[in-house]
């Protein structure tokens, strides 16, 4: 036979037993979920795409800034890799302007004048994406910061300040 002491030992043990397993059991009993969030709108959706794909770009393309200057050594592979970038992306900016796509949306920095002038949008967007192209091409003929390069960065540089100019609330 056990002795008291031994006994309430035991019931002591049983009882922590019991209870960690009905904190186990509570722990993994399901919680009620949290409403999943809204979706963004078309319209919010458009304008983070856009600003996504302009930041990018900025970023990709300041280096060729500093080429063109001379304060930043030529390097043909990096050269590659950034122009094949900006005009990738210049292809996903034709998709980021949506008609309606600025109604509502104070985040957005796009002018009204984007929806109104429309062709001249389009316009400048399409020389946009060729001269992006272009950068890739002389990049790939020249292969240094050639004269032809540097006016291929130039050209670019200037479809950006112009449409920024026109279409952009600063």
């Amino acid at each position: 036979m056990l002795k008291l002491s031994s006994r309430a030992h035991l019931v002591g043990v049983a009882l922590l037993i019991c209870g960690l397993a009905a904190a186990t059991a509570e722990a993994q009993s399901p919680q009620p979920a949290s409403p999943p969030a809204a979706p963004p709108s078309a319209a919010k959706q458009a304008v983070e795409n856009r600003k996504a794909a302009y930041t990018l770009i900025g970023n990709y393309f300041r280096w060729f800034g500093g080429v063109a200057k001379g304060t930043i050594p030529y390097d043909e592979a990096e050269a590659t890799k950034r122009a094949m970038r900006i005009a990738l992306l210049s292809g996903i900016v034709e998709d980021a302007f949506p008609d309606g796509s600025n109604a509502g949306e104070p985040e957005s920095k796009a002018k009204p004048d984007v929806w109104s002038n429309r062709a001249d949008f389009d316009k400048k967007l399409k020389d946009f994406q060729a001269h992006a192209q272009a950068l890739v091409d002389a990049n790939a003929k020249e292969k240094g910061s050639t004269e032809a390069f540097k006016a291929a960065v130039a050209t670019l540089a200037g479809d950006c300040k112009g449409c920024h100019e026109t279409y952009k609330v600063k």
